[in-house]
């Protein structure tokens, strides 16, 4: 499969526009170039794949599929345990760098249907509203009964619809954001003044940033075809979100490749597009314990009186640096505010 990769990497066709570097008109040409180059010359798959596979992976059968999850269990069996979901465009790799910061707690990390790793899906149907169903019957088959959860991007959306259709689990919330889905039927009216603002700020997001979840949500076949038999059109349309969706030098050209290639080897971009596609029902409030993690360069933070509209916040975090992916930017104050939310669930 590599080998054809790198085959069709060098017969790339490259399309050229007046703003090839331009990156506020997504990925300069010269810097997609580069990782082009080292993709189809110099990057080795095989010393990640291993890694990857190393992991303490364990396979459940739940909701009527097959679920792939990292299980790191804590040698003391009764250690709280945390639940960490991954957003798009990446996968579990979001916790790879989390993993060893929490070896005394017991872990599980769901590839999520659809994303890389997971079992291949085939139908429709796969909302957050059902994969969150999926994930508390895969902890129950795990033998955990009460939990934290810790996500941001669909894992916090997903993460959110845990807590509220399972009280009786989620004992405590670790999100990086409110669930997007809420700015666009907000109702301002009922908002405090700085939270309506806020929403007028996410409307001028979507308007400019959001093109993609547009095509993604209401032409995904169409989009899967392009990305799925172009790896130069897949690192474009995933680097660009990684880049400008985190702090500089957050990754390096090999960590790019890695989280793209995990998308390419798997064949899931198309199926990554299911939590957009799919219509989700959130609840007006959710009254779990929350910490908020906020920090600067994710894609629109929110201001703590509009988290508390929706949300028990206990805690409203605000990181000095940091974006979307946190949880590998920056590690350690990821895993901090996390084990102040088991903290506030025990």
């Amino acid at each position: 499969m590599m080998n054809e990769m790198r085959d069709r990497l060098r017969r790339t066709r490259r399309v050229t526009t007046p703003w090839s570097d331009d990156e506020t008109r997504g990925i300069g040409g010269t810097r997609l170039d580069a990782l082009l180059e080292r993709w189809a010359t110099g990057y080795d798959w095989s010393v990640h794949e291993r890694r990857i596979a190393g992991l303490p992976w364990e396979t459940v059968q739940a909701g009527g599929i097959e679920l792939r999850a990292i299980h790191q269990p804590s040698p003391d069996p009764g250690a709280p345990v945390v639940v960490l979901l991954h957003g798009w465009p990446d996968s579990v790799l979001r916790f790879e760098r989390v993993l060893p910061l929490l070896a005394d707690l017991h872990v599980v990390v769901p590839a999520l249907p659809g994303f890389p790793f997971a079992a291949p899906l085939t139908a429709p149907g796969m909302s957050a509203n059902r994969i969150a169903g999926i994930l508390a019957d895969a902890l129950d088959e795990l033998g955990y009964s009460r939990y934290t959860v810790s996500g941001g991007d669909v894992g916090g959306t997903i993460a959110e619809l845990l807590a509220a259709e399972h009280p009786d689990r989620v004992t405590a919330l670790h999100l990086t954001n409110v669930a997007p889905q809420r700015a666009l039927t907000a109702d301002p009216t009922r908002l405090a003044p700085d939270a309506a603002a806020y929403l007028g700020r996410a409307a001028g997001w979507f308007r400019t940033e959001g093109g993609y979840i547009a095509e993604q949500s209401t032409r995904p076949n169409t989009l899967a075809v392009a990305l799925g038999d172009s790896p130069a059109g897949l690192a474009a349309w995933i680097v660009e979100k990684l880049e400008a969706w985190s702090d500089d030098a957050a990754f390096t050209v090999d960590d790019l490749l890695t989280w793209v290639t995990a998308y390419w080897v798997t064949g899931t971009i198309g199926t990554s597009f299911a939590t957009y596609a799919e219509p989700v029902t959130l609840p007006e409030r959710i009254d779990t314990p929350t910490v908020l993690s906020v920090f600067p360069r994710d894609l629109k933070p929110e201001p703590r009186s509009y988290a508390e509209a929706f949300l028990n916040i206990r805690d409203y975090v605000e990181h000095e640096a940091g974006g979307h992916f946190a949880a590998w930017e920056l590690p350690a104050a990821y895993a901090a505010d996390l084990r102040h939310a088991v903290e506030l669930g025990e």
